[in-house]
């Protein structure tokens, strides 16, 4: 089972992109961290159609 993607928000107006509790990339503004959260997300869906 894969874990969950999520952006959150950080005190200093930037997002942060993780997968589960690991931080994948911080400091992005939110047009940004959504994208990489959709790439993610797309990647893993190909990833599982795979195996």
């Amino acid at each position: 089972m894969s874990q969950v993607i999520r952006v959150k928000p950080t005190q200093d107006g930037t997002y942060t992109v993780y997968r589960g509790t690991l931080m994948l990339v911080s400091g992005l503004t939110r047009a940004q961290a959504e994208s990489y959260e959709a790439s993610l997300a797309q990647n893993e869906r190909k990833d599982q159609s795979i195996h």
